[in-house]
């Protein structure tokens, strides 16, 4: 079981091809001791990748997993740490995309991270308030006074990435590098279509979210929800109800438990795998709220392999969503 390393698009930036995230368990879900050891065991398996934001648990998330980097010994240069822009409060500036936010947030950012630099800066949605030129500037500025390595987007369209691709090119200023999407096998439009031309003109990387569409992909709903679900937690329950828990997906994951047991996987491993399986997939970012379930989510490497056309054509006839080509 042996990690490998994919380039970030076309920067020269390697990222670990599993990472691991803090959305819900850090700081909600799990404390700083239980988030200790989940890290530990992710680095110890040659993840280098740690994503969070600022909007994490309200920003405990960031603090917590700065406290884990602060306290491990692990060299800086072997990490790659990322956050994210938009929802840092509730005062009139406090959120968006402007100037002055994108700044305070990096700068209260690093503070609760404990950390000189971001290796990576996503801004976490798009801002409609905000003149995108604006928004490049200010990631340009953070790159160059090295707040910031690289920077990107988070649930951008295409159209609006390459605008402002094309507005950083034209000033001479740092260009989007990367986009942060949700991918998984129920969610496949906009990472294997939309985002294609922006693979080959601008060599944006992805580091992608949800890859188990938060436990359906597992198989842990199949049977019903359990009680120390997150999907139990405060304000993330009417959202996994609601647009996540659907018959239809519930189905279609029950469906393909078969197809992991023939694999000799678990689901969650199965569902890892096939993300793995794009190339235009950078990392895969995993979450845990147990050691062990890093553990367990490392080993998808070891199943891509047997994905071979025999399978993907078996989960392919059950998912029933393929993205149309444009030649189609």
């Amino acid at each position: 079981m042996d990690l490998n390393y994919r380039r970030l698009g076309s920067a020269g930036l390697k990222l670990s091809e599993l990472s691991i995230g803090s959305w819900v368990t850090y700081g909600g879900q799990v404390g700083e001791e239980v988030a200790q050891k989940c890290i530990s065991a992710a680095i110890e398996a040659g993840v280098n990748f740690i994503d969070t934001a600022e909007a994490y648990a309200h920003g405990e998330a960031e603090k917590i997993l700065g406290n884990v980097i602060k306290k491990s010994g692990w060299r800086r240069e072997d990490l790659v740490v990322s956050s994210k822009v938009f929802w840092g409060g509730e005062g009139p500036n406090d959120s968006g995309l402007s100037r002055k936010h994108i700044y305070e947030a990096c700068r209260n950012s690093l503070k609760r991270l404990q950390l000189d630099y971001l290796d990576l800066f996503f801004c976490h949605r798009p801002d409609p308030n905000t003149p995108i030129e604006e928004t490049v500037r200010a990631m340009d500025s953070l790159v160059s006074r090295g707040k910031i390595l690289y920077w990107g987007t988070s649930e951008w369209n295409a159209a609006d990435i390459m605008r402002a691709h094309g507005i950083a090119r034209e000033l001479g200023l740092s260009p989007p590098q990367m986009e942060q999407p949700q991918y998984n096998m129920l969610h496949r439009e906009r990472v294997e279509k939309e985002y294609l031309p922006l693979y080959r003109e601008i060599g944006l990387g992805t580091t992608i979210w949800s890859p188990l569409l938060s436990g359906v992909l597992s198989g842990k709903y199949n049977k019903g929800i359990p009680a120390d679900s997150r999907a139990k937690l405060p304000d993330y329950e009417s959202m996994v109800q609601k647009y996540i828990l659907t018959e239809e997906n519930l189905e279609k994951a029950r469906q393909l438990e078969p197809i992991s047991r023939e694999l000799g996987c678990t689901m969650a491993q199965m569902a890892l795998a096939w993300c793995l399986k794009n190339p235009n997939v950078s990392t895969v970012i995993t979450g845990a709220s147990r050691p062990e379930q890093v553990v367990e989510n490392i080993k998808a490497v070891d199943v891509v392999a047997k994905l071979d056309s025999n399978a993907m054509e078996k989960i392919a006839n059950v998912l029933k969503n393929t993205p149309e080509s444009e030649d189609e």
